[in-house]
């Protein structure tokens, strides 16, 4: 099976995470976890990344401690892997914060900030100096230079240099952070404020080291599988974009792996889309300026902890996770549910929901289906247990859930429909002058996603996107109108 990830960082995590799956299936866990790093680097073999063998196994070392779900800032140095494998295994639940730092692995990047190069030019025109509203930039000497006191990192002196001759030094983890809750600690390591973070996955997506990991849970799941467990998959739509096969063949092969069944999340998403359909026409009638959309764990994050005064205008409908998991809880109650996410942030909103389990990235599942030599393009098709509509399986594209209540709604109903594709900066900005102002110039139904193109675009996929929205946009048309669906 040939999964497209670029970037060697993704490759070093599945290769770790498939050798952690055979080891836990195969004789003796513990030993093989402990040999993981030695395997990967033997005596002898080639150092392609950094200076010596010793420091890509201690790198290698932590990327299995991750693997294994457990944090690298709780790890003592001088524990055998061997002793930590045991540990996992013999947790009761997966630890809470589903991100953790690799201190091995992180660069420890020079602070952010801007500087004039050797192209400045001092040109007489100087449009740094008359750009900088600080007063931190003037010429001297025939060059440019920066007051670091002054400076704040604007960037428009870089900007309007016709030379390009003014730099922008960023720390990607922090730069990609729109909140602020990764920085440097006292020995100019990157360390997450969890108070702040709002499990986003950009600093994931971000660090070119691939320091910034998520803590996987895939040992409980192999546990519950191995203890005779039924385990309900909950696969969210995003997923049909990801892998060379149909629906119906991932459903088979991931009924392969042992679990008892699979369900869509569109099955929620149906739900959701009816009920936000109701609320948003009950808020409009009572005369609110706008709702926001409440599908995004991410963006409810950021709302609970830095946009309180946006909480009366989110909508109170659950998301499609949360209405997926409740109907298989309530049908079959001894069953566990594990939700198949392409994002760092259904993790956190599984802690929250006991009705969540466990959560599997896509990232995970195809390292499952490596380590298991599952070929998903040759498997059989295996029938969904009910059929969902076009509108809820689009759930995963950016506009799908406006599109979805918009097409429940009477031609005079319709929403105004705003879209903020992807969380930053100045996203976050314009959400808490709405919440000021009460009101949003730009439509009265404003869709939030943290991953910029939605769910395809979750820092936890392992296909491109562009393909991937072609893969997932041919389910789509073949899918029943969300009209005939809610009916039956």
């Amino acid at each position: 099976m040939t999964i497209n990830t670029p970037k060697q960082t993704s490759h070093l995590k599945r290769e770790i995470l498939v050798r952690l799956i055979r080891s836990y299936l195969g004789e003796n866990f513990e030993e093989s976890t402990r040999l993981i790093p030695y395997d990967m680097r033997p005596k002898g073999s080639e150092v392609p990344y950094r200076c010596c063998i010793h420091k890509e196994r201690a790198i290698l070392r932590d990327r299995t401690i991750a693997g294994l779900g457990l944090s690298i800032e709780d790890a003592d140095d001088s524990e055998l892997l061997s002793s930590l494998a045991k540990k996992a295994e013999q947790r009761q639940a997966p630890e809470s914060n589903p991100l953790t730092v690799l201190h091995t692995a992180c660069q420890g990047c020079v602070p952010s900030r801007i500087y004039v190069t050797d192209l400045c030019q001092g040109c007489v025109a100087r449009p740094c100096e008359s750009a900088c509203k600080f007063g931190a930039i003037k010429v001297e000497n025939g060059r440019s230079v920066i007051d670091p006191a002054k400076c704040k990192n604007c960037g428009m002196c870089a900007q309007v240099c016709p030379y390009q001759a003014i730099a922008k030094i960023i720390v990607p983890c922090e730069n990609a952070c729109p909140v602020g809750a990764i920085a440097k600690d006292e020995n100019g390591l990157a360390q997450i404020d969890f108070e702040k973070c709002i499990s986003c996955g950009k600093c994931v997506a971000a660090c070119p080291f691939g320091a910034v990991h998520e803590k996987s849970q895939i040992i409980d799941i192999l546990k519950s599988i191995k203890n005779g467990e039924k385990l309900v998959a909950m696969v969210a739509p995003a997923i049909f974009g990801q892998l060379p096969c149909s629906p119906k063949q991932l459903k088979q092969a991931i009924l392969s792996l042992g679990f008892a069944d699979v369900v869509e999340v569109a099955e929620g998403a149906d739900i959701t889309t009816k009920n936000e359909a109701a609320e948003f026409k009950e808020r409009m009638e009572d005369g609110q300026k706008f709702m926001t959309t409440s599908c995004c764990a991410g963006y409810n994050e950021l709302v609970d902890k830095h946009i309180p005064e946006l909480k009366p205008f989110r909508s109170e409908t659950k998301t499609p996770a949360y209405y997926t998991s409740e109907l298989i809880k309530k049908e079959t109650p001894e069953v566990k549910t594990v939700f198949f996410s392409p994002c760092v942030a259904k993790r956190r909103e599984a802690f929250q929901n006991p009705n969540i389990d466990y959560v599997l990235n896509y990232e995970e599942l195809g390292a499952w289906f490596i380590a298991l030599n599952v070929q998903v393009a040759n498997c059989e098709e295996s029938e969904f247990r009910k059929e969902s509509s076009a509108q809820a399986r689009n759930f995963a594209v950016i506009g799908g859930v406006a599109g979805a209540v918009n097409s429940l709604l009477e031609d005079e109903e319709k929403a105004q429909a705003y879209i903020i594709d992807g969380l930053n900066k100045q996203a976050i900005r314009d959400l808490k002058k709405f919440a000021k102002n009460g009101v949003c110039e730009l439509g009265n139904l404003i869709e939030v996603m943290a991953c910029t193109g939605g769910c395809l675009g979750g820092s936890s996929t392992v296909n491109a996107y562009k393909p991937a929205l072609k893969q997932l946009t041919a389910y789509v048309n073949e899918s029943p109108e969300i009209k005939n669906v809610i009916k039956q």
